[in-house]
This record gives C-alpha cells, sequence and structure tokens, in this order.
C-alpha cells in the first residue's frame, strides 16, 4: 500500500470519524439500540416490527458512496484478491463477529466509547489477530 502524502487531507477523515459518531449516537439515543452492522443485519434476516431503523441505517451505508461520487468525488477502488480470497475473507468475518458477539462497529466504535471491558477484549483480540494475518500474508509468505 503506497500513501500519497501530497494528496491526504485529514478533513475528509476527520469528517467521516464525525458521521459515524454522529450516526450511532443518534441511533443510541433516539432507539436505545447499538449500531453494531452485524447486529443490524442480523435484525434484516429476522424481520420483525421496529426493524425500521436497521433497514435505514444498512440502506445509508450502501446509498453513501453513490451520494459522495454525485457529489463529484471520485471513489477508487482496487482489490488485489480473487473471488475465493473474497469468499473465504467475509466468511470468516461474519464467524467471527459472530463468535465475538459483534463486530468491529459494534465492540470498536460503540462498545468503547461505553468503556465496555468486553468489548475492549474483543476490540483487542480483532485487530491482534487482523496484524497477525497481514505480517503472517505478507511477509512470512510473500503474499
Amino acid at each position: 500500500m503506497n500513501i500519497d502524502w501530497a494528496a491526504f487531507t485529514p478533513y475528509s477523515a476527520l469528517l467521516g470519524g464525525a458521521l459515524i459518531g454522529a450516526a450511532v449516537a443518534l441511533l443510541m439515543l433516539f432507539n436505545g439500540r447499538i449500531a453494531g452492522i452485524s447486529g443490524l443485519l442480523g435484525r434484516l434476516l429476522t424481520w420483525q416490527a421496529g426493524n425500521r431503523e436497521a433497514l435505514l441505517f444498512v440502506l445509508g451505508l450502501l446509498l453513501a458512496p453513490w451520494l459522495y461520487q454525485l457529489a463529484g468525488a471520485q471513489i477508487e477502488v482496487q482489490v488485489t484478491a480473487g473471488p475465493l480470497a473474497l469468499v473465504v475473507a467475509g466468511l470468516l468475518v461474519g464467524f467471527g463477529s459472530r463468535l465475538g458477539s459483534g463486530c468491529t462497529s459494534g465492540h470498536g466504535v460503540c462498545g468503547l466509547a461505553r468503556l465496555s471491558p468486553r468489548s475492549l477484549v474483543a476490540t483487542l483480540s480483532f485487530m491482534g489477530a487482523g496484524f497477525a494475518c497481514v505480517f503472517i500474508l505478507r511477509h512470512l509468505l510473500g503474499g
């Protein structure tokens, strides 16, 4: 990965983080729900009355890139993994979020903000596992 430091603008990252923080805070304030994406998706798969906010939240996640492009921004996506690797990675993430009783957004964003010890352990675990996987794949296996 190469970072173009001349084009690096921390303001877009700051704005994105503020928008994520505002979205999770508003969901908690108005609905009393944690904005964990795996939980929201799970609620959509077992549709019940009152899941409207889950549907709207996930629709917002899916529509945001298109709205960003309509505003004139360019989005460059470069996927270097093959289809099999993407499927295996997706299954592992799904299994991990089920095993850990939540995902990176639920534990890392919402749980840490609430000073949850369980979320701290979960966040340290998935970040450590991610660091280890990248190190093994890139430096030991030469991927």
